[in-house]
């Protein structure tokens, strides 16, 4: 019974890797961010460029504002041995906010909206990128049987 792990050990790990994973998919997003909107430059109209540079600049901000608000949910009355109070209103209020941002920028002429939406998805490619990286670093670092 000695062999068992301790479980207080896997949590701390977990919450290192939690944080090496969280700056990973950040320097992600932020490379794929830059390569879109220079290919983009190069590419497609300005409208393209700059539909796909707000949608990244609101996933940036709404990845920001969900990790901010998360951890005034939980982090404050979990640490406390509260029960955490969930308040929808800032989930839909940031919805709104970015909504807005939006549909101004498309009244205002400004950009593309299916380029605003391929911005969105920055965080979604980032991760992408961290499976692919993830998955070769597991096909080479494999153990021979």
């Amino acid at each position: 019974m000695s062999e068992i792990a301790d479980s207080a050990e896997t949590v701390a790990f977990a919450g290192q890797e939690g944080a090496a994973l969280e700056r990973r998919l950040l320097r992600a997003m932020y490379v794929v961010i830059a390569l879109a909107v220079i290919v983009s430059a190069l590419v497609a109209p300005w409208r393209v460029t700059t539909g796909l540079l707000l949608g990244s600049v609101l996933a940036l901000f709404n990845h920001h504002w969900l990790r901010s608000s998360l951890a005034a949910v939980f982090g404050g009355p979990i640490a406390a041995g509260r029960r955490p109070r969930l308040n929808a209103a800032r989930y839909v209020l940031r919805y709104f906010v970015i909504a807005c941002v939006v549909a101004s920028a498309y009244l205002l002429n400004l950009i593309n909206v299916p380029a605003t939406l391929a911005g969105l998805c920055a965080f979604a490619a980032a991760v992408m990128v961290e499976a692919f990286t993830q998955l070769y670093f597991a096909i080479i670092h494999r153990e021979e049987c």
